[in-house]
């Protein structure tokens, strides 16, 4: 058995609002921040940034839980900043608040638990070390106009 893949499926609605498909989770509506969209929705900075937290957040529980723990109702808030890079704009940074719904006292453990959650995190840990995207683009017959290789 291989490892686990994803899908997600987007369908541009118009200007840059998309339709962003999950499949049997349903779809959200995606747009970018004025001036350039309408901000008719979550941007993919915004995305990415909620990906980062909520990976971080169900990490942190999952360590808590390891041993017999309980996180209580945990919450999270991330901010990102933008840079400029090379004249482009980029997400420099992120920083992510994590706060948990227990008194830190009645969590056993807790020094571990901080010690070693962030690494169950896929998605704060690929972004971290940098991920390998290949890009295709076809046209509307299907032709290859610029390949991954």
């Amino acid at each position: 058995m291989g490892n686990p893949a994803f899908e997600v499926k987007l369908k541009l609605i118009d200007n840059y609002k998309f339709e962003v498909d999950f499949g049997e989770f349903g779809q959200i509506i995606t747009d970018e921040p004025e001036p350039v969209g309408h901000g008719e929705g979550p941007g993919p900075s915004q995305i990415l940034a909620a990906s980062v937290a909520n990976c971080l957040a169900a990490s942190l529980m999952f360590a808590i839980r390891k041993f017999k723990g309980d996180p209580g109702k945990v919450t999270a808030k991330v901010q990102g900043d933008m840079e400029r890079v090379d004249g482009r704009l980029r997400i420099g940074s992120m920083q992510v608040e994590l706060n948990l719904g227990q008194a830190a006292d009645s969590i056993d453990k807790l020094d571990r638990v901080l010690e070693q959650f962030e690494n169950f995190c896929v998605v704060t840990q690929s972004v971290r070390n940098g991920i390998k995207v290949d890009v295709t683009v076809l046209d509307d017959a299907g032709q290859v106009l610029k390949s991954a290789e």
